[in-house]
């Protein structure tokens, strides 16, 4: 099979004949939409005996230019966040982050969860953009492209990097994860939590297991989400479980005792996100269906048409996150009810402003005021 490099030093191309996938969401690497060629492996006609190779994550390592991500949509509730890393090792079948690898030449599919970039350094980078004159604090978001507390964060040290920064300048985040390498970020969490300046919100898709490890092959356990959500609570830290994807035909039975668990936990605040199909995951996630799911692939797919008026996804501002009508009516009032009954909150108390400061640097100019 042919093979050539992209500027991220990654070879493209499809996965080579005599290598064997074990706890990967997807089992296919079509091309990425922007390349100009299509890469195939093709059969040569020998038939020789290959011995099987485990497909194994690589890291490459990318100089970070800027470290705020801003953005405008009015369906997020911040305009700017960080992203320690490019792709994700927990390889969730239904990660909507999946397209964006596309614009680094590389597939949405196994290359998503294989072909990672770590980005060290980009603390010092960030601190230069916070103490940048014109810089007005606000919350910034970590996790909310791929997780920042992946399983290669444990030698890269990316995340850690970041949040020390941000406990510097005393600026306030939020960070979403499935990972539970936050807790050995308890240290310096714990003290910006009681101060109001750091939250966590907790992604569960379903109690099951099973399921579960289908879904999101390297992520937690559901019973270790759990454990996860406890130790943050215990630590002072606010946790939010976020029912995340509601998969209609497939998950969404679990919301109730997903939000149950949750609070019984620790976790003070819920939200929920319908699953969302843009650009290549809708083909990676049927496929997904037919090999994890195909007696309920019909049904999913059904349902979400209802959801979206005929197509499995649309990206409408408003409603891409919710879908619309009946369904997503029924799903939003089980929601609100289950809020009610368990004394979950949907909106947690504002994270404090007031108190950034950048640090003195050696060498600088004492204020006299």
């Amino acid at each position: 099979m042919a093979q050539s490099e992209d500027e991220t030093g990654f070879e493209l191309g499809t996965v080579p004949r005599g290598v064997r996938l074990r706890a990967r969401g997807v089992t296919s690497n079509a091309t990425g939409r922007f390349e100009g060629a299509v890469r195939v492996a093709v059969d040569d006609g020998w038939a020789l005996e290959e011995d099987a190779r485990l497909l194994q994550a690589e890291v490459r390592i990318e100089r970070v230019r800027s470290a705020i991500s801003y953005n405008a949509s009015p369906d997020l509730p911040f305009d700017r966040s960080v992203n320690p890393y490019r792709g994700c090792e927990h390889g969730c079948a239904y990660c909507y982050a999946r397209p964006s690898h596309a614009y680094l030449n590389l597939s949405p599919g196994l290359d998503f969860e294989t072909k990672l970039i770590a980005r060290p350094g980009i603390g010092s980078v960030l601190a230069q953009e916070l103490r940048a004159r014109t810089y007005k604090p606000a919350v910034i978001a970590i996790g909310t492209n791929t997780d920042p507390y992946q399983p290669i964060e444990r030698d890269h040290r990316v995340m850690r990097e970041v949040l020390e920064v941000l406990a510097a300048f005393r600026h306030p985040v939020a960070i979403t994860t499935k990972g539970t390498l936050v807790e050995r970020d308890l240290d310096v969490l714990g003290p910006m939590a009681a101060v109001g300046l750091a939250r966590v919100g907790v992604s569960m898709t379903t109690l099951d297991a099973g399921l579960s490890r289908a879904l999101e092959p390297r992520a937690p356990s559901p019973a270790r989400r759990l454990a996860m959500i406890r130790r943050l609570s215990d630590a002072g830290v606010p946790v939010r479980v976020m029912v995340a994807p509601v998969i209609p035909g497939l998950t969404d039975m679990d919301m109730e005792a997903v939000l149950e668990a949750a609070r019984d936990a620790g976790a003070v605040a819920a939200s929920w996100i319908l699953l969302r199909l843009p650009g290549e995951v809708e083909a990676l996630f049927r496929e997904w269906l037919a090999i994890h799911a195909p007696g309920r692939a019909e049904k999913v797919l059904a349902r979400l048409a209802d959801l979206h008026g005929g197509a499995v996804y649309t990206a409408g501002f408003g409603t891409r996150m919710r879908g619309r009508g009946l369904w997503a009516d029924l799903i939003a009032q089980r929601f609100a009810l289950a809020l009610g009954r368990l004394g979950l909150t949907l909106h947690q108390p504002p994270l404090r402003c007031d108190l950034f400061a950048p640090p003195a640097r050696p060498g600088d100019q004492l204020r006299l005021f």
